[in-house]
């Protein structure tokens, strides 16, 4: 399954994709993993989440970030929620990369997996491709 939260810059999506993070890894029995492209809330996610970030593996584009991703979920099997921040500095801002990579991403994952991400830009700009994971 794949949620998205949209929002401009400064409207608190970060604050909440956190609390959704904390709440899953009391809540959940497999591992989570919150991915963002820097070590800033390194303090703000309980110890035994594992934090991730995609700048130090050079991640530049929506197909490498999939292949990530994918390289992520093969290697643990108990994975239950990954989610992502600042997906578009991570990627790219090109939006139709960014649907084409939320279409493959939720054909990639079963029920079994749940991926959270966040998308900073205002919700006029973003088509009904992606508006509906939101």
């Amino acid at each position: 399954m794949i949620k998205v939260i949209l929002g401009a810059k400064g409207s608190g999506k970060t604050a909440k994709l956190i609390d959704s993070v904390n709440d899953a890894m009391a809540q959940e029995k497999g591992a989570v993993v919150f991915i963002t492209n820097s070590d800033r809330h390194t303090y703000d996610l309980k110890s035994s989440i594992r934090l991730v970030d995609a700048c130090a593996y050079g991640i530049t584009d929506y197909e490498k970030f999939f292949g990530f991703i994918g390289g992520i979920l093969s290697q643990n099997y108990d994975i239950t929620n990954i989610f992502i921040d600042a997906t578009l500095r991570i990627g790219g801002r090109d939006l139709g990369e960014v649907a084409k990579f939320i279409e493959a991403l939720d054909k990639m994952v079963d029920d079994d997996v749940t991926i959270t991400m966040t998308i900073s830009a205002d919700e006029s700009l973003i088509g009904e491709d992606i508006k509906k994971y939101a």
